[in-house]
């Protein structure tokens, strides 16, 4: 999370950094954070998945052309201290109050729900060496770059709390897109931060940062009270960024060859009228937080070299199973499946979007989903898992209890890779209720889009509008026609931030959307991948999308985009999506009724004008599937580089199916 406010005070201390030019080395990289500094695109559509996958794309092969080995370390889930859940839920709460903001197009930093996946998928293709952590990897890939003698590249400045002998490359610093050359090399100009410059420049011993940062970022209301900025010196207190921070550095720098014991009994012998009982509390918070910066033994070395799993932390042992513990290390599964919080809280924080606030959060529709994700972690008797979510602009928690039923009931977590794989693809069908034989013809990857799709059709509240659906399969079949010619420019159009006013309902329409396909995406990972993963970087383009939303006021979508093949694989998905499943309960006069009465009007023309399905990459449904990434043994990492909730507006008769048990907050 980062020591609050250093960033900018170290601004003001230009000398602390220094200038070099980067190449010829190892270089550790903090995976999420870089995901997530790279995604600079519209923020308020849905995502510009296309033109980030590109960005990311050009970052690595700009390393890679100054011969820099990038290996990079992704977050798990939270740790088993909960010292950052105040923190994180603050966050969380701030990041609601930019909602209204962002509605009329500002661009507040909430970033797209499939950033971190399409970063992976992108970096997997391209066989960047990458790894996840158990928890949040800081103190792993800090302990890493010390056994490499490597720098970090991040601009989380918790790593500037680390004694790393090769010091942190902060990324805004980092001019990967303007690399030079000298003497026929290239390299990269970026600068360069130690701990003993820091602590050099300040004057305090390296030793304390870990107690400085602590007393800084605590989040324990008593140590708030302290007014570190009475130790600033004069000539810095109307310039300073930071006085509250400097001010404590100052503070320090006056404590030389004390113990860390003695500074912080110091430091609580300036809160006035201080009981015993809360100068514990608060010594005991204070050493709680130090810990996060003690370096751990490095674990990741020997999964980058030899594909070495580290094992789980102790708390975790009894709860994944050493399939899952392989697969989650590599990156095959995402940490949000496999999350501590989940297996031992029974806690599930879920993301914000930009959306209208006044309807119920768009994570709500994909929960019935969830039920059946947590019901293969946890089982039946696992108990209920605590989601919170939002309601209004409120932060809540409910109580969701994990499902178990129909062909879920044979699997258990440690048992997805040794079940047929019918078993498997039976329980994905089921939750998303839909019947096996609606997906022929569809072009492999697209059939779990297609049947996230189906199922979003049924459950979206307020119901999708017909051109929402038609913008939606137009957007996909464009992004599947590019991806088959290699093609990433000239359709998907202007992808910087719009900073206009947004649809909210239409916003929340297709961020409901998105709530199923990642959720349904995990439960099809965590079964082993009996449907194929899809391209996720070609299904959606916000802007397009809300684009032609616009355009199908006046035009059906054969008449925007006149191509054969975009209008035969077009007519397959919009088949799918409406086709009749025997026993699905549908919205009379809805989406689907609609859209099945055009499919018959379609149907009477001549398809020898349109022409045909040939080559749209699809087979038969019961083809072979993609391999289980845990039953077979990989080459190591390293050897890869190459190129309760708000209720609804309306009640409605619920689908007889696994998703038919979502439970309501009472009005």
């Amino acid at each position: 999370m980062g020591v609050k406010g250093l960033w900018s005070l170290l601004e003001d201390y230009s000398q602390i950094y220094q200038d070099i030019r980067f190449r010829d080395s190892k270089l550790l990289v903090d995976g999420t954070n870089l995901a997530y500094e790279l995604y600079n695109l519209d923020e308020n559509h849905g995502g510009e998945y296309l033109a980030f996958q590109a960005k990311v794309q050009s970052f690595f092969k700009n390393l890679d052309s100054c011969r820099i080995e990038a290996y990079v370390v992704m977050d798990g889930g939270t740790g088993g201290s909960d010292i950052k859940l105040h923190t994180k839920m603050n966050r969380k709460r701030a990041v609601l109050q930019k909602i209204p903001d962002a509605l009329t197009g500002k661009k507040k930093g909430i970033f797209p729900r499939f950033t971190t996946t399409v970063f992976e998928q992108t970096l997997n293709d391209m066989k960047v060496p990458l790894v996840r952590g158990f928890r949040e990897a800081d103190g792993q890939l800090a302990a890493l770059a010390r056994e490499w003698c490597c720098p970090v590249l991040s601009t989380d400045t918790d790593f500037y709390i680390y004694d790393l002998p090769a010091g942190v490359l902060p990324l805004r610093h980092f001019q990967w897109d303007s690399d030079e050359t000298s003497q026929a090399r290239s390299y990269i100009p970026c600068k360069r931060y130690t701990a003993s410059s820091f602590s050099d420049v300040f004057k305090i011993d390296r030793q304390l940062l870990p107690l400085f940062a602590s007393l800084a970022g605590n989040d324990y209301v008593i140590l708030k009270k302290i007014n570190w900025d009475q130790f600033l010196p004069e000539d810095r207190a109307r310039e300073s960024k930071a006085p509250h921070l400097e001010g404590l550095l100052s503070w320090l720098g006056r404590s030389k060859d004390q113990k860390t014991e003695d500074i912080l009994t110091a430091a609580m012998a300036l809160i006035p009228d201080m009981s015993q009982q809360a100068q514990t509390e608060a010594w005991t918070e204070v050493q709680t937080a130090m810990l996060e910066y003690r370096l751990p033994s490095s674990s990741m070395g020997g999964l980058f070299s030899k594909g070495t799993v580290p094992p789980l932390p102790a708390e975790m042992l009894s709860c994944v199973p050493e399939w899952v513990r392989a697969s989650l290390a590599r990156g095959d599964l995402e940490a949000n499946i496999i999350d501590y919080n989940i297996l031992v809280r029974r806690r599930k924080i879920l993301r914000i979007q930009v959306e209208r606030y006044d309807l119920q959060s768009s994570n709500l529709t994909s929960r019935p989903i969830r039920q059946v994700l947590y019901g293969l972690l946890l089982g039946q008797r696992g108990g209920e898992v605590e989601e919170v979510d939002r309601v209004g602009l409120e932060l809540v928690s409910v109580k969701v209890q994990p499902l178990v039923q129909g062909a879920a009931q044979t699997l258990r977590l440690e048992s997805p890779p040794q079940a047929d794989r019918a078993v498997r693809l039976q329980v994905c069908l089921e939750t998303l209720g839909v019947e096996e034989e609606t997906r022929k013809g569809v072009p492999d990857h697209l059939r779990l889009p297609v049947a996230v799709t189906r199922y979003w059709l049924r459950r979206a509240s307020p119901e999708p509008d017909l051109t929402h659906l038609k913008a939606l399969l137009m957007v996909m079949v464009q992004g599947e026609l590019n991806r088959r010619t290699g093609g990433t420019t000239g359709w998907q159009g202007d992808t910087n931030h719009l900073y206009r006013p947004l649809d909210g309902v239409v916003a929340h329409s297709f961020n409901q959307w998105q709530a199923c396909l990642k959720d349904a995406s995990q439960l099809n990972l965590l079964l082993c991948k009996p449907l194929p993963e899809p391209h996720f970087a070609w299904l959606y383009q916000g802007r397009l999308v809300h684009r032609r939303l616009k355009q199908l006021q006046e035009r059906e979508p054969e008449d925007i985009v006149q191509d054969d093949q975009f209008i035969s694989l077009y007519r397959i998905l919009l088949g799918a999506v409406t086709q009749t499943d025997p026993g699905a309960n549908r919205r009379a006069g809805g989406p689907e009724a609609q859209l099945r009465s055009s499919m018959e009007r379609l149907n009477t023309l001549d398809g020898e004008e349109l022409g045909g399905a040939e080559g749209l990459d699809h087979g038969p449904w019961e083809e072979s599937p993609p391999r289980c990434p845990e039953l077979h043994e990989e080459a190591p990492i390293a050897q890869r580089k190459e190129y309760r909730c708000s209720p609804p507006h309306r009640r409605r008769e619920e689908n007889q199916t696994v998703g038919s048990n979502r439970q309501e907050q009472p009005d």
